[in-house]
């Protein structure tokens, strides 16, 4: 087994690296506190290409695997995974569902500006009622007058309502039946008219990311924005729900070296009755952990994307990757916090707002739950009741 990266990803990730040290992380708390994404950053990172990293080069992308993608997200959720989140949101989901299913005019006008960074897209599956359970979508959309009317909300919908978000690629209900063969994808516009993105919420984590709730009332949109097949929309967004959990465990691999790098920092530089507290055994104890858990988390995620570059089932993998990874940047930014003692509790550490921003990364994508029995159901394990 090789684990080494190639010259050109070793080449990229110092790119990114140094972008996040020197541009992004600047920033990374000045953006948290406004609870404001800047999209002066996000400008930067279409102009690095980020945002086309798995898109062909005819829509402004460069083609690249999904190791080097989790490169990206890691080394900018390295520093802050508001800014990583939008890149995540952007590329794996909305992004994905247009390059694996849009036309050619689709992708030209939606896929195009998304991959340049010069514009940003959401990904309306969720519901105030309908998350784990996504096949039970309330939103509706009927055919008429040679458009689609698309009545009802989405929720926690990630890149919805900043000034540059164009469009939203929505989950909704359009056949009789019902249920997971009665869902079809409509791109809407976000100046269709009966279209509102609610204020953004007010989270308790990635706060400069751009979320909100969204709401269509007699919301029409023309019948070219159908996104592939009617009726095979369920299908199409779990077909891009795996891509997005390695992502996210991407992000989290990111959170949880950064909560070892803070501590390990200062461990080092802090001391009580006249020693370093990297000397006692009980801070050597956590940070070593720390490292185990970093170490293990980025092994699956990467794990992961090696299966999807070389066209093998992939989808168990990144629910482990996702389940894994997530519960060590809990963990460890738990545990970062407990290094830091008192100044963990300040705003002044970053490892207060990593401790902030690690919990979604349970929910996100996901739960801990739903993918525990994910991989359960791989296993041959029957239904659960």
């Amino acid at each position: 087994m090789d684990f080494d990266l190639t010259a050109e990803q070793e080449a990229f990730r110092g790119v990114v690296r140094e972008f996040a040290d020197e541009v992004v992380r600047p920033r990374s708390a000045e953006a948290d506190q406004e609870e404001k994404l800047p999209l002066d950053v996000v400008k930067q990172m279409g102009d690095l290409g980020l945002f086309g990293l798995p898109f062909p080069e005819a829509y402004g992308g460069s083609d690249a695997d999904a190791a080097t993608v989790c490169l990206a997200l890691e080394e900018l959720g390295r520093v802050d995974q508001s800014v990583a989140i939008t890149l995540s949101a952007a590329i794996g989901l909305a992004g994905n569902l247009l390059n694996r299913f849009g036309t050619d005019r689709q992708k030209e006008r939606w896929l195009t500006p998304l991959a340049r960074g010069e514009a940003l897209g959401g990904f309306g599956l969720t519901e105030p009622g309908a998350g784990s359970d996504a096949a039970e979508v309330r939103t509706t959309a009927r055919f008429e007058d040679g458009g689609w009317i698309v009545d009802g909300s989405k929720a926690f919908i990630t890149n919805s309502g900043s000034a540059i978000s164009t469009f939203n690629i929505v989950a909704a209900a359009t056949e009789p039946a019902g249920g997971p063969h009665g869902i079809s994808t409509i791109v809407v516009p976000t100046d269709a008219p009966g279209f509102e993105a609610a204020p953004s919420y007010r989270k308790l984590g990635w706060r400069a990311s751009d979320t909100h709730e969204l709401v269509f009332r007699d919301c029409r949109v023309p019948q070219d924005h159908l996104l592939g097949q009617r009726g095979r929309g369920f299908a199409q967004c779990l077909s891009v729900l795996a891509d997005g959990r390695i992502g996210v465990a991407a992000l989290s691999v990111g959170l949880a070296q950064a909560c070892l790098d803070e501590s390990v920092k200062y461990a080092l530089e802090r001391e009580t009755f006249g020693k370093q507290i990297g000397a006692r055994q009980a801070i050597q104890f956590k940070i070593a952990d720390m490292q185990t858990r970093v170490e293990t988390a980025r092994l699956a995620t990467y794990r992961a994307a090696w299966l999807k570059d070389r066209g093998r089932e992939y989808v168990a993998a990144a629910s482990l990757a996702k389940l894994v990874a997530s519960e060590a940047a809990v963990d460890n930014a738990r545990e970062a916090v407990q290094v830091h003692g008192g100044y963990g509790f300040i705003e002044d550490f970053p490892v207060a707002r990593f401790y902030r921003d690690a919990k979604v990364l349970e929910i996100g994508e996901g739960t801990s739950e739903i993918h525990r029995l994910i991989l359960a159901r791989d296993l041959g394990l029957p239904e659960t009741f």
